[in-house]
């Protein structure tokens, strides 16, 4: 897919919600390419960053994970509010309000209504797309789906298979299926997603800035997110 870079006018502070498989990574890799402002802000990432370096924040996010407990919303929080700071977008000060010029994509948080509640007190998020895909697709996508662990590519043997059968194409390496991909896994975490995104979809929906995405693929739906994005932000 030719990508074609466009400049936003306005911020663009963006969640994508979808269903495990629905291409949400595949999204946020043609967004980023298409309109360069964009940032993407994994909050994962940032966790086992502030880990790895041994920052207070990634202390007390391993003594909580060593102890067998969930990093609390407020660390994760703290977390993106930190990283929020070291780009410039958020003054030091407490209370201070984002910068007019931070467009992001926020991912992997919030995933519930309560969280989504705490992350409107740090920052105001402005599109919120609900990616839709049946589900009979998204399994047979993923049956299809192999990885290359090291560097996390991940392929499509239906519609981006590498260029040599079960090869990574920059290294060569061997692909594998990753363990959540088997079926029984799958439709766990769908019921998982369908519990706690209700909530979260009537959020944000309430605040008017959800928006709803539909297509069989990332191919589909890429064209009507840009074009919706262009509308709202260029």
């Amino acid at each position: 897919m030719t990508l074609v870079t466009r400049q936003l006018k306005k911020a663009a502070r963006v969640i994508l919600i979808g269903a495990p498989g629905v291409g949400k990574g595949t999204q946020t890799e043609r967004l980023l390419t298409r309109f360069p402002e964009l940032a993407s802000i994994s909050s994962g990432d940032l966790l086992r960053e502030n880990v790895r370096r041994k920052t207070s924040l990634g202390l007390k996010a391993e003594t909580a994970m060593q102890a067998g407990n969930l990093v609390p919303d407020s660390l994760i929080l703290d977390l993106i509010s930190s990283e929020f700071k070291s780009k410039g977008w958020l003054a030091k000060s407490p209370g201070a309000s984002i910068s007019p010029t931070a467009s992001f994509i926020l991912d992997g948080f919030p995933r519930t209504s309560v969280q989504a509640s705490s992350l409107d007190t740090l920052v105001p998020i402005n599109f919120v797309v609900h990616l839709v895909t049946p589900p009979s697709i998204i399994l047979s996508r993923i049956a299809s789906r192999w990885v290359h662990e090291p560097s996390g590519r991940v392929y499509n043997t239906d519609f981006n298979a590498p260029k040599v059968p079960g090869k990574d194409d920059i290294t060569g390496e061997p692909l594998t299926q990753r363990e959540d991909d088997s079926l029984e896994t799958w439709t766990q975490r769908l019921h998982k997603f369908e519990e706690t995104s209700r909530a979260l979809l009537e959020h944000y929906d309430r605040k008017g800035c959800l928006w709803r995405a539909e297509g069989n693929t990332s191919d589909e739906i890429s064209p009507k997110l840009f074009a919706e994005i262009e509308n709202r932000f260029c």
